[in-house]
């Protein structure tokens, strides 16, 4: 079986915010476009308009409706590898095709070494990996890693496709093990969680909860507009053109 690091060195994760997250889809349709030609290339799509759709895809997005006190709302969940600090899916793999990076806590996986026998997806509680039945190996999330250090882009570019296309600013990528980072105080302001705690797999990723929302409307400090006058003008005429 396949041993963890000891330590990392940083612990780099995404932060998602459940309150901001739309469900449009993007860091889906981004990730796909990024990573069919990345580091885990090709992101096989079998039979895509027909009746036995079958693929690889690294970010999915759930919607909930969620039933509060102050009401109904609809909650959209994102889910991808959160990059565990003690994956189960690394220590159950008999190849060493999963393996946890000491450099930076991402969990990758040596595809000439998988052999496709599943048991890193049976052991992930979160459902992260995707087997792709076209090449019979196993795929992951891998935070763009041939994005992140990639010198050849931007500075501002160097974050997962993912966090790049979201137009709400719902991800957000950086050093999880670095108190100090953006990411960081960001959950420790929102109160931040772990997805399933009770497992003890102590997940990198955050998900920063929905905010308590209320049914008030905002107080609009504008006169009400004054009634149209159907008697004259444009219309008037309209109004009596309609009305013959």
């Amino acid at each position: 079986m396949t041993c963890l690091p000891a330590h990392t060195d940083k612990k780099l994760g995404l932060v998602i915010d459940l309150d901001t997250c739309v469900g449009c889809q993007a860091c889906v349709t981004a990730c796909k476009e990024w990573n069919t030609g990345g580091h885990m290339a090709p992101l096989t799509d079998i039979d895509p308009y027909g009746g036995h759709v079958d693929g690889v895809w690294f970010n999915r997005v759930h919607s909930y409706e969620h039933t509060t006190e102050m009401g109904g709302r609809t909650v959209n969940f994102p889910r991808s590898c959160l990059h565990c600090e003690t994956p189960a899916c690394v220590t159950v793999c008999p190849t060493g095709a999963s393996y946890k990076r000491a450099s930076d806590g991402i969990v990758l996986i040596d595809e000439d070494k998988c052999i496709g026998c599943k048991l890193c997806s049976w052991a992930c509680p979160y459902g992260a990996r995707e087997f792709d039945t076209d090449v019979g190996v196993m795929k992951k999330c891998t935070l763009c890693v041939d994005r992140i250090y990639n010198d050849n882009l931007a500075e501002e570019d160097r974050v997962p496709a993912c966090v790049a296309a979201c137009p709400t600013s719902a991800r957000h990528f950086g050093d999880l093990g670095d108190p100090h980072s953006a990411v960081s105080q960001l959950v420790a302001e929102r109160g931040g969680v772990d997805l399933m705690p009770e497992l003890g797999y102590h997940p990198t990723n955050k998900y920063l909860p929905p905010r308590a929302h209320t049914h008030r409307a905002a107080s609009v400090p504008a006169k009400a507009l004054e009634p149209v006058r159907a008697e004259g003008g444009f219309l008037g005429w309209v109004d009596r053109m309609l009305s013959n």
